[in-house]
């Protein structure tokens, strides 16, 4: 497995909720805000419909909250929401239109986003259908702000210029990121999602779960995030 290339300067992070980024992806983020990179971080939803026992107006505004907090732990100053209906995203023209106009705006060299895939990593558990649509939504998205005849509406230019994709928690990884030194600002940023956690029912803690998720041993590395590398 090779290290994912970082000879780039700007990425928008592309993500279904609130939490989505901060199980691995955001300690790369971490990493790369601190090499002086740009990172944008982009939510189809705020979340709303994520706590059971909460009244989805609240909980909007929770996770959004603690979203931004999480994001400034790993030193992302923008965090845009698309204000989608969580838990009934939809894959069409609808979704990625809105996600080829966040590209067009942005203009990134890499899209960073999470597993789309059926399983997860280690081909554990089923993926939740939002995560599955978005996704692949990313994915189509960029060929789609790449070329002019497409989204003619949104009175953008096209950007051609995103290398790659990434895809975190995929069954499929196939590179990863040496973030040793970066695992506490990735901790921080889960963290920041407490009143998420405490409405779960159970017992999570983030340090021990990220500690085992960023093992590098494999890589003769302290610690490593692995990612699907979809060059797009």
């Amino acid at each position: 497995m090779e290290a994912v290339p970082e000879d780039w300067e700007r990425a928008l992070a592309l993500v279904a909720h609130p939490d989505d980024l901060e199980y691995g992806a955001s300690t790369a983020v971490a990493k790369w805000t601190a090499q002086g990179k740009t990172v944008v971080e982009v939510l189809a939803t705020r979340g709303e419909a994520g706590i059971d026992s909460m009244d989805p107006a609240e909980v909007r505004a929770i996770r959004s909250a603690e979203q931004v907090e999480a994001a400034r732990a790993v030193g992302v100053e923008t965090v845009e929401f698309l204000d989608l209906d969580d838990g009934v995203l939809e894959y069409g023209l609808p979704l990625r239109r809105e996600i080829a106009r966040a590209i067009r705006r942005h203009r990134p060299d890499v899209v960073v986003s999470l597993n789309f895939r059926e399983t997860w990593s280690g081909g554990q558990g089923f993926n939740m259908a939002d995560h599955r649509v978005f996704g692949l939504a990313v994915a189509d998205a960029v060929r789609d702000a790449a070329n002019r005849w497409v989204f003619r509406d949104l009175g953008l230019e096209p950007w051609q210029g995103v290398r790659f994709g990434l895809f975190a928690g995929s069954p499929q990884p196939t590179h990863y990121v040496d973030v040793t030194g970066h695992l506490d600002a990735g901790i921080a940023s889960l963290r920041a999602h407490q009143v998420y956690f405490q409405n779960l029912g159970a017992e999570f803690d983030p340090a021990a779960f990220l500690g085992q998720a960023a093992s590098g041993e494999e890589f003769g590395v302290e610690h490593a995030i692995q990612f699907e590398l979809i060059e797009l």
